[in-house]
């Protein structure tokens, strides 16, 4: 599977880092945000609960107000009357669990209470009056929660009302009104601020009046920071863990205060609000991805498309066929372009093949037409000088060797001939060669059969032939000879001229197939070799091995053309 292009992969992780960094920046600002948002909802949740315990603490208050001004208005009253009246209050008001009166000295005068139930005779300590602190407040007073100790097998839970009965001279008397605290310790008890939150009740001095946790504090295991709150006025207070709320109860000189931990009330919240922003976050960006993907792939398959078939033009022009590839408009206008790039190239291609066919053909019959003029006249006076001596025969095989010469060298006008016929063709050559030079040489064919119906280059053989006898027999003084030898090398054939004549140097070896023919020799080595490799490819050719003295012998190889053949390079070249 090819992968998208890198701008394309570099564009979808330059968009999904930006998406990643505004979706962090994001998250933060809304998580700041949610959490300032949490800890104002706790503040004010917190004010609120505070509020309503400080509003059933002021009805409480209020209850025992109202039950003192109603005791106070029959404290006067006629005896019977008054017991009468007392006793059916405590009736109707089961919360007050004693009525007392005391004299100057802080003596009880008079009981009532529920049930008809009398004090003890002997009263070790009286804690719902205290005679130092009525006349220090002067009027009257309330005291804390404590346990009723005047009776025997009954100890209500009760808050006494301290107040100042006045008489002809000043104060003579104390009233004493025992309300159950235990209602009103229920409910500052079921208050909850989050999980471990509370609410307490303090004075105006921070003296504890009532704390749901009381034995832990009498035990000396939990502390509460109730003198440092008395110092301040009424409010919420955020501080690093926990929340404050304090209020005052209208009327009294109780105060409200509710505790919570913002670990619960905040924390908790943030950190599930953190989940789930998380959770979505990681959703969104998951999202985000499988979009980015989509369109990635979206935008990229067609420049993928466009790449693959460029790959493929490049690696066979010739056959491509070019389907365009749909897409963005741009994407179109860039496979319209190729397409039509595609068709401009392949009919250059097409151009160029045919002008190459042309150049080779016009190459190749420039090539054949290089017949040394100095071979044909000094023939022709060879055959006239016979005639003059009367040599009549011989004057007639050189025409007639040179008649198959030149019938073998027009063949038609194709380029490839049968091997047996380039031998004919090279042994008229020889023939009139031998008639000239006087037998100054010899020669000899050796032919394996197989190869004679095979096609090869038409004068191939005679160029090696006359270069043989121009440069290798004719500068010596002894007769010389020629071998041509025909055989097969695996799919391929050799023709192998060799003679025996004077040789060359390495720098002559390679001066015959780099030099172009001279007016003494006809078509070139290099001419043959420059034949072979356009009709058959770089790995044909001639080869040359000569040594001074030892004598030369130039191979040509060529591949194993069928007879059947003939024609069809003519038609491709």
């Amino acid at each position: 599977m090819k992968r998208p292009p890198r701008t394309v992969v570099l564009a979808a992780a330059l968009i999904s880092g930006v998406a990643v960094a505004a979706l962090i920046l994001c998250t933060t600002l809304f998580l700041r945000s949610y959490r300032s948002a949490v800890v104002e909802g706790a503040r004010t949740n917190s004010a609120q609960v505070v509020s309503q315990v400080a509003g059933a603490v002021d009805n409480y208050v209020n209850t025992m107000d109202s039950a003192v001004g109603i005791v106070l208005e029959q404290l006067d009253s006629e005896p019977a009357m008054r017991d009468a009246f007392l006793n059916a209050f405590l009736t109707a008001r089961p919360e007050v669990a004693a009525i007392t009166t005391y004299d100057e000295s802080g003596s009880l005068l008079d009981c009532w209470a529920q049930a008809g139930r009398t004090p003890k005779s002997d009263i070790l300590r009286n804690l719902s009056f205290d005679l130092t602190t009525a006349r220090r407040l002067g009027h009257g007073y309330i005291s804390t929660p404590h346990v009723e100790s005047i009776f025997d097998s009954y100890y209500p839970w009760v808050v006494s009302v301290i107040r100042a009965v006045p008489g002809d001279g000043g104060s003579s008397r104390w009233l004493a009104v025992d309300l159950s605290f235990k209602e009103l310790a229920a409910t500052i008890n079921n208050v909850s601020i989050g999980q471990h939150g509370y609410c307490y009740l303090m004075d105006e001095r921070g003296n504890m009046v009532y704390h749901p946790q009381q034995q832990l504090l009498y035990a000396g295991l939990k502390k509460e920071e109730a003198g440092r709150l008395a110092c301040l006025g009424d409010g919420t207070y955020v501080e690093d863990t926990v929340i404050y709320s304090v209020q005052r109860v209208p009327g009294s000189t109780w105060r409200v205060v509710g505790v919570s931990y913002i670990d619960e009330t905040v924390n908790e919240s943030f950190r599930q609000m953190v989940r789930i922003t998380v959770i979505t976050a990681g959703l969104v960006f998951l999202a985000a991805l499988v979009a980015g993907w989509v369109l990635s792939r979206l935008l990229s398959r067609p420049l993928q498309q466009l790449e693959t078939a460029m790959e493929q033009f490049e690696q066979d022009a010739d056959h491509f066929a070019f389907q365009a590839v749909r897409g963005t408009r741009e994407v179109q206008n860039l496979s319209d372009s190729f397409g039509h790039m595609v068709g401009r190239i392949q009919q250059l291609m097409t151009t160029v093949r045919e002008e190459e066919i042309v150049l080779r053909k016009t190459e190749l019959k420039a090539l054949q037409a290089q017949i040394n003029p100095h071979f044909l006249y000094n023939t022709l006076d060879s055959i006239a000088w016979m005639c003059e001596r009367g040599k009549n025969a011989d004057a007639v095989q050189m025409v007639h060797a040179l008649a198959r010469l030149f019938r073998i060298s027009i063949s038609r006008g194709h380029e490839l001939i049968p091997i047996e016929k380039e031998l004919q063709h090279a042994e008229a050559y020889l023939q009139i060669q031998k008639y000239r030079y006087k037998n100054q040489f010899t020669y000899h064919f050796t032919v394996d059969e197989s190869c004679l119906h095979c096609l090869c280059n038409k004068i191939t053989l005679q160029p090696i032939i006359e270069n043989a006898i121009v440069h290798g027999l004719d500068l010596m003084v002894d007769s010389g000879h020629i071998e041509i030898t025909v055989k097969p090398d695996g799919n391929d054939i050799l023709l192998i001229v060799a003679d025996d004549g004077i040789g060359m140097e390495p720098e002559q070896v390679a001066a015959l197939l780099q030099n172009e023919p001279s007016d003494r020799t006809g078509i070139g080595v290099k001419n043959v070799n420059d034949r072979l490799r356009i009709y058959f490819g770089a790995d044909y050719g001639i080869s040359i091995e000569s040594a001074p003295y030892e004598g030369t012998t130039v191979t040509i190889r060529t591949p194993r053309v069928p007879e059947d053949r003939e024609g069809d390079y003519d038609k491709n070249h």
